[in-house]
């Protein structure tokens, strides 16, 4: 079974919003990020990661003309990520349910670096897979 581990919201402001969390709901800073991706950082309550993240492009955030109105701009929950036992097995079962692949998929694998897969679930839904979960 999948484990539902992390949250993303897409924030202008992630410093801020960090704050609000740290102190309004206790949880910890386990991470930060400044990547061609987005800057922001990584939050933990010790079993589900929350990313708070603002996104550098539109193409970055998977934004996809006509489909999405979640570009670079846009606040809210962006995606969510379940951690998986087999990567290839889940993919299988995303595709079969109506999923499509939208980025992600390492080249060469390597079973011992983090990454996510991530996918639109039928809804237009970003759902991220990884074999190695959030820093928690």
């Amino acid at each position: 079974m999948a484990k539902l581990k992390h949250i993303a919201l897409s924030v202008k402001d992630p410093e801020a919003t960090a704050q609000f969390y740290e102190s309004a709901f206790d949880l910890k800073r386990v991470g930060e990020i400044n990547s061609v991706l987005a800057k922001g950082f990584y939050l933990s309550d010790g079993t589900i990661n929350i990313a708070l993240l603002s996104y550098k492009s539109d193409e970055m955030s998977g934004y996809v003309e006509g489909e999405d109105e979640r570009g670079k701009d846009w606040e809210g929950i962006h995606h969510m990520g379940f951690m998986v036992d087999d990567l290839e097995d889940t993919e299988r079962k995303i595709e079969e349910a109506g999923g499509k692949y939208l980025m992600g998929r390492p080249e060469p694998y390597d079973a011992t670096t983090f990454y996510e897969i991530k996918f639109r679930d039928p809804q237009g839904v970003i759902v991220d897979i990884t074999h190695l979960g959030w820093k928690t």
